[in-house]
């Protein structure tokens, strides 16, 4: 059930583009999506879909909140142990939300100084089909046995994606 690593970072940011900038021209970033007051950037040597995301303040980020975190995104290896997190989480009185995101299966918590943050699990690259989200690409609400049901309960999630093909963990 352990959490094996962080899947991405999340910051909100007073200007994207500048600091689109910054991490493309800095640390060779690449862009993966951007869309007013919101990207999504991909490190130089991952094979993640993305590792950093940011959110300018004012635009998505709540009015109250300032530049700074907004979450950490620890993965999962199966959707068996998105599940027992869920259990741990919503028992300790710190699950606030759940989303599949399409490619991603996501639980949103807070710790006990309200940080928020998420435990993912990612549909392996060779069980994607393209559909995922591609209508629609907004959030929807969870629904973990469908996904357990469909992908396997056991599934190692990330091949392909966060875990490149061939590393053995």
């Amino acid at each position: 059930m352990a959490i094996h690593r962080l899947n991405h970072a999340v910051l909100y940011v007073r200007d994207v583009d500048a600091s689109v900038a910054f991490y493309g021209g800095v640390l060779g970033f690449r862009t993966k999506l951007a869309m007013p007051g919101a990207a999504f950037l991909q490190a130089p040597g991952s094979t993640n879909d993305h590792d950093l995301g940011l959110f300018q303040v004012g635009g998505s980020a709540p009015a109250q909140q300032g530049v700074g975190l907004y979450h950490l995104a620890w993965e999962v290896e199966t959707l068996d142990d998105l599940e027992e997190h869920m259990v741990l989480l919503a028992n300790a009185g710190a699950l606030v939300g759940m989303s599949d995101h399409g490619t991603t299966k996501s639980l949103y918590a807070k710790d006990p100084d309200g940080i928020e943050f998420e435990v993912v699990w990612l549909i392996p690259a060779h069980l994607l089909t393209g559909d995922e989200g591609a209508e629609d690409p907004r959030p929807k609400p969870l629904d973990l046995a469908k996904e357990k049901a469909r992908y396997g309960a056991g599934t190692r999630g990330g091949l392909g994606i966060s875990v490149p093909v061939g590393v053995s963990l």
